[in-house]
């Protein structure tokens, strides 16, 4: 029988015994059986963030997520407590918040150049006044420096995310300063980049273009608004949008409400008193300019101008806050609050105005609209699939004591640059009739209260959970949800929120398909084959089918599984259901396989097929994994299935071969012991004999392969039923030694064995160039008797921030930003070291990460100096060889080091260079077996015997130049970085593990080297962010709508004049889309391919990332505004593509999403190539979205990178209409949904 449910569907089923096999419980088990013996959930205290808590709940089987919009509690040295924004002075003098999830640090006084930093995770922004800086006055969180300019007061205030910056200007003297004219701070960066973002914004980035910190748009406001203020208290000062609600006696709402007030029946003020401008101030947006080490503030001179003396203080900020949420206000009357703090009373929602109850006037404000938004990740929702979900927030006040109606919309995505009326709603989410907030004011008492939104059943409108499901599978890249007024023309319905939004999901985990499966035939390895000619010969009628249940990456610690055995025969042409095994098709047949923290794996399931096989039929068996929402196991989710495995049963074939380790290497024991031993090239010796019961004269042939192979080797004779061979792994790690027996009637016998290999050698000599200063610095060993540091040339040799690892994290989990070796050829730029590193009369290897800038001459990369000559020349030649290739990739050897001397030997690469972009280089010398081998990002690109004289250069050590007849020479021009060298040849998978290199969390290392951030760009082109100099140039048709690259789908497009990557290495390509669904409903069905993105080549497209339309989908269409049930439209529909489209619009290779999704809203892409697989992948929202199995990919060269349209050899076309934005593409692979998630964001 084969399982079609391969999409999140429950299935019900019969319930089996619960008993939970011995074994330790992991920390969420424990919760859950704490849980459900109490009654009451509990916490998971191990998945605490910040913002996140997890509870195991009392079923026993599933978990609820809280996730909040502002931080719930901070990560201190002493573990976690409440977040604390008082500020407090510590003992380096510094002035600093007690618990907050950023560093912030304050001046204590003195020199202004050190007024704020903020860091998270080493990375930091500062701050700096132009002036010095008296001692501040602390109150609660706020420093005041006090007339920090005559009048002019400087107020700092900590938050548990950042900091806010006011200046108070206290009087029209104090504003004609001529140091305000322009207000310039001086402002760095440690580990971040610096960009302008839209109306007067700043936002600082990381390596990977992630936004680490943000300041909103700068304002400036005066205090034209302080005497309503002053009408609700006798204390003067700011009071932001709304001073309280004031009763008026008995009069017209339209009364001026400046009058004696009878009462105040709301607290002063909303939001933070100094957050921005109130209800009756007037405000202006002020221009920034971020210059090299500085940001300029030009106050507005038009609102200092029509600023009356009784109308100060004006104030002047901006903030700067941690950027890992995103909430806002907007208001009618154009004010933002981004960000925005609760102060006391929190912000508000629908109509501050006037209204009349029973007779009295009351009064609010001037009739501006507010509507908050609440913007929330899918990051901690990986994996898991949502049963339930609610919103939740605090209502802190109500214009009266009757209840009114409150909606939560969904809404397109919100930033800093957001403005009023907000982004378009998409759907209703639900609900609700309250009032709360009040007190005693009200009877019976109306107390502040978490208001929840939940789906009611009987509202087929209320769509929260199937939206909250949808965000968790990668449908959204966001999810912002609206809190507004139902009636936003009645002031009755104005209510106060506190900024606490929070996402509460009860899921549980979702399966993913099971791995090391197959049928157990002798050995300890499961085998496998996937092809009817091909299957299997067992002897065994009764055999053993192996599984290990796998759930969803990021919902693995929680997950209740099991695994489902499909075993079918095939009789005339036609597949049946095998007779089940007495113990069921699941295992295990009770409880469940929990999660091996130690073996960051599931537990290997085993069923035995107890009910007989048939002789000489064909068999085939795949697997599925269940996950579990209940303790009754009734109920499940299942994964698609393994490829199907094919055998058949003859009882009189030969037993299994058996497999004898006689040297080196020693097997893998079934939960047992596995040692590593030998090496990589180390051959070890092997024996296949026969099994038991079988005997000398049984075998006549074996034939064997390793796991790194898809290649038999072939039958070999047997002597004596036994064969005895030599096997050299070609690189560390596992291997499956899979051995097939063969005797005189041709029957097979299978048996496959595991034994580990020790990595190699260590390189003799490896440089990352990340030192801020001075020598590179050796970090292959720590002795530094045996360091060969490199020095840097006085002249041409710097480093810059290019480094081809990316981001870094250090051991203490800082940040920082790689750096590589920037070389200028005119300066003749290089480094070397004092003496020799690798023995050239040996075996050797040496590679490098190398970016050519240009093709002017021959540039060498790395060499080693003789006393005259450089034994070997790796680099870049344009000369010609005697093939006849030239301007190639090139590894040249020196037959002697003699005057006069040439290259008597050079091996080439397949192709060009593509210049300005990050390319791998490799080069081995194997002096046993006399060959020369080069490779380029890991793959060989030619071998050639070792003709050269060999000879011992015994000099320095030399990059980014080379020795030639005395004199230096060939320098290159560009950036080199991660040199490694090893006294031995590295096998062809070493070379691929070096060009793939990985870091501490086993994740491939990526550099960005493009980005192109719409937000707040303008005219014809978009400045690459990366620091690359790639910049995008638009069509003169295309637009930029402030936020996005709007394109028409008829001629616009974006274009660079070069590659941002080398095709042929390993890359990512991240972007956000959203497709003009009107445009598309015309375009024809299945044929219709809309470029999104790519690198062209001649003749067509080397890669890229296109959308396909396949037809139309029946969606249920919800019209936000009104409260009817959604209707039932068509709408156009498609799916997404990785990959490599033909000249002609076919498709030549592409991975794609799992199934046709309606076009409407956002959607974040990102595909990525790994060279070292070749295979090719495409994730959707976070998750891997690969439909089968990866796909071998081989790449063209590009010429150019494009956006919205593709070339197909003759001309331009499939342009796409719609919009793009934040396009980001890195040398280097993400290859897992937890590196997406965390590089891309």
């Amino acid at each position: 029988m084969l399982l079609t449910s391969v999409t999140p569907t429950l299935t019900a089923g019969p319930a089996l015994a619960d008993e939970t096999p011995a074994l330790a419980l992991t920390e969420s088990e424990q919760a859950l059986k704490e849980a459900a013996d109490s009654g009451t959930r509990v916490e998971v205290v191990g998945e605490r963030t910040e913002r996140d808590t997890v509870f195991a709940n009392p079923d026993g089987a599933t978990f609820t997520l809280e996730s909040s919009i502002v931080p719930v509690r901070v990560n201190a040295d002493n573990g976690w407590v409440t977040p604390d924004a008082t500020l407090e002075r510590r003992e380096d003098g510094s002035i600093g918040p007690k618990a907050s999830v950023v560093d912030v640090a304050f001046s204590a006084g003195g020199a202004g150049q050190d007024l704020v930093t903020v860091g998270q995770d080493g990375q930091m922004v500062s701050m700096g006044w132009p002036g010095s800086l008296p001692a501040p006055r602390l109150d609660g969180p706020r420093a005041v420096y006090e007339n920090v300019l005559p009048d002019v007061n400087l107020i700092l205030t900590a938050t548990v995310e950042g900091f806010q910056q006011v200046l108070e200007v206290e009087t029209p003297a104090a504003a004609a300063l001529p140091e305000l004219k322009e207000i310039e701070y001086a402002l760095s960066a440690d580990g971040l980049s610096l960009r302008e973002g839209r109306f007067g914004s700043m936002e600082a980035l990381d390596g990977n273009g992630q936004v680490v910190f943000r300041s909103p748009t700068a304002r400036m406001w005066n205090s034209a608004g302080d005497d309503i203020a002053s009408a609700a208290s006798p204390t003067a000062g700011l009071q932001p949008q709304s001073v309280g609600m004031l009763a008026l006696a008995p009069a017209s709402a339209t009364e001026d409400p400046r009058g004696e007030a009878d009462e105040l029946v709301a607290p002063p003020g909303e939001g933070d008193p100094l957050g921005g401008p109130g209800t009756g101030d007037e405000s202006a947006v002020m221009e920034v300019q971020l210059g090299q080490d500085s940001l300029t503030v030009t106050p507005d001179p038009g609102l200092i101008a029509a600023t009356e003396a009784e109308d100060f203080p004006l104030y002047i900020d901006p903030s700067v806050e941690v950027d890992q949420t995103k909430r806002t206000v907007l208001s009618s009357d154009g004010d933002v609050f981004y960000d925005f703090a609760n102060g006391e009373n929190g912000m508000s929602v629908g109509k501050c105005g006037s209204a009349v109850i029973n007779g009295v006037s009351y009064y609010c404000g001037s009739g501006y609209v507010n509507r908050m938004y609440f913007e929330f990740s899918p990051s901690a929702l990986r994996g898991k699939h949502v049963l339930d979900a609610t919103f939740r927030v605090t209502e802190t006040w109500s214009f009266s004591c009757d209840s009114r109606w409150v909606d939560l919309k969904r809404t397109d995505w919100i930033s800093s640059a957001s403005k009023w009326p907000g982004p378009t709603p998409r759907d209703h989410m639900g609900d609700r009739d309250v009032s709360a907030g009040r007190g005693d004011l009200c009877s019976p008492a109306q107390p502040r209260k978490p208001i929840e939104f939940h789906d009611n059943p009987e509202e087929t409108d209320e769509n929260l959970a199937p939206t909250v499901r949808a965000l968790a599978d990668g449908t959204y890249n966001s999810l912002t949800l609206m809190l507004r007024a139902k009636d936003e023309t009645d002031t009755i319905s104005w209510k106060r929120f506190n900024n606490d939004g929070t996402l509460v999901a009860t899921y549980m985990s979702k399966p993913a398909v099971p791995g090391e499966y197959g049928v157990l035939s002798g050995g300890t390895v499961p085998v496998c084959n996937k092809t009817e000619q091909g299957a299997t010969m067992i002897s065994d009628p009764t055999p053993s089918l192996l599984a290990t249940p796998r759930a969803a990456s990021g919902a693995e610690a929680q997950a209740m599984l099991r695994v489902y055995y499909d075993l079918d025969y095939k009789s005339d042409g036609t597949w049946y259901d095998a007779p089940p095994p007495t113990t069921g098709s699941v295992a295990p047949t009770a409880g469940h396989a929990s999660y091996v923290s130690s073996a960051k794996d599931f537990p290997t399931q085993t069923k035995n097929w107890n009910s007989p096989l048939k002789e000489n039929t064909l068999y085939r068996y795949t697997a599925y994994t269940h996950s579990f929402k209940d303790t009754s196991y009734t109920s499940w989710l299942s994964s698609s299935g393994t490829p199907w495995c094919y055998f058949r049963v003859d009882t009189t074939a030969p037993e299994p071969p058996v497999v004898k380790f006689n040297s080196v290497y020693k097997e893998c024991l079934t939960g047992g012991a596995c040692e590593v031993w030998g090496g990589p090239g180390k051959a070890g010796s092997f024996t296949f004999t026969y099994g038991e019961g079988d005997s000398g004269s049984t075998n006549t042939h074996y034939m064997y392969r390793l796991s790194s192979s898809v290649v038999w080797s072939g039958w070999k004779a047997a002597t004596n039923g036994s064969y005895t061979t030599n096997i050299a792994p070609p690189t560390s790690g596992s291997f499956v030694l899979n051995v097939m027996s063969q005797d005189s009637l041709g029957r097979t016998g299978y048996t496959a064995v595991k034994f580990l290999v020790q990595e190699g050698a260590g390189p003799v000599g490896r440089w990352d160039f990340h030192e801020p200063s001075g020598a590179a610095l050796d970090t292959s060993t720590s002795d530094p008797a045996l360091k060969n540091n490199l020095t840097l040339t006085a002249s041409g040799a710097t480093r810059n921030d290019h480094g081809r690892r990316g981001v870094v994290t250090a051991a203490d989990k800082t940040k920082s930003q790689d750096k590589a070796l920037a070389l200028t050829r005119s300066s003749h730029g290089a480094a070397s070291s004092a003496k020799r590193v690798v023995d050239t009369l040996g075996s050797f290897t040496v590679t490098a990460w190398a970016r050519l800038d240009s093709n002017s001459s021959v540039a060498t990369v790395l060499s080693q100096d003789g006393t005259i000559n450089g034994s070997f020349y790796l680099g870049y030649c344009t000369d010609l060889d005697d093939q006849g290739k030239a301007n190639t990739w090139c590894i040249r050897l020196a037959d002697s080091d003699k005057a006069g001397s040439y290259f008597s030997q050079r091996v080439n690469a397949d192709n060009p260079p593509q210049f300005n972009t990050w390319t791998h280089l490799g080069v081995t010398v194997d002096t046993t077996e006399m060959t020369l081998r080069f490779y380029v990002n890991g793959v060989l690109q030619g071998t050639d015997d070792l003709t050269v004289n060999r000879w011992a250069s015994n000099g320095g050590f030399q990059v980014g130049r080379a020795k030639y007849s005395s004199g230096y020479s060939e320098y290159f021009s560009g950036e080199i970085d991660e040199v490694a060298v090893w006294q031995w040849e590295l096998t062809p998978e070493n070379m691929k593990k070096e060009a793939g290199r990985l870091d501490s969390s086993n994740w491939a290392y990526t550099e960005l080297v493009a980005q192109y951030q719409p937000d707040g760009g303008s005219g014809t082109s978009l400045t690459d962010n990366s620091g690359y100099g790639n910049t995008l140039t638009m069509s003169s048709a295309s637009s930029l709508n402030g936020t996005s690259i709007v394109l028409d789908g008829v001629d616009d497009s974006g274009s660079t004049s070069r590659p941002l990557v080398d095709d042929t290495g390993s890359f990512t390509v991240s972007t956000t889309v959203k497709v003009d669904r009107v445009k598309v409903d015309s375009m024809p069905d299945n044929t219709t391919h809309l470029q999104v993105l790519g690198q062209q080549t001649a003749n067509g497209s080397s890669w890229g990332i296109w959308f396909q339309k396949t037809g139309k989908i029946l969606e249920a269409v919800d019209d936000p505004e009104d409260d009817l049930p959604p209707v039932d439209v068509m709408v156009p529909a498609g799916v997404w593509h990785f990959g490599r489209l033909n000249a002609d619009g076919t498709v030549d290779v592409s991975v794609r999403s799992e199934k046709a999704i309606a076009l409407g809203d956002e959607v974040s892409l990102v595909g990525s190539f790994d060279a070292i697989t070749r295979n090719i992948r495409l994730f959707q929202g976070g998750d891997s979205k690969a439909q089968g199995d990866e796909l071998a990919y081989q790449t063209e060269l590009g010429s150019g990178f494009t956006v919205g349209k593709a070339w197909n050899g003759a001309a331009w076309g499939r342009f796409l209409p719609g919009e793009i934005r934040d396009i980001r593409v890195w040398a280097g692979a993400m290859t897992t949904e937890a590196q997406v998630e965390t590089v891309v964001g």
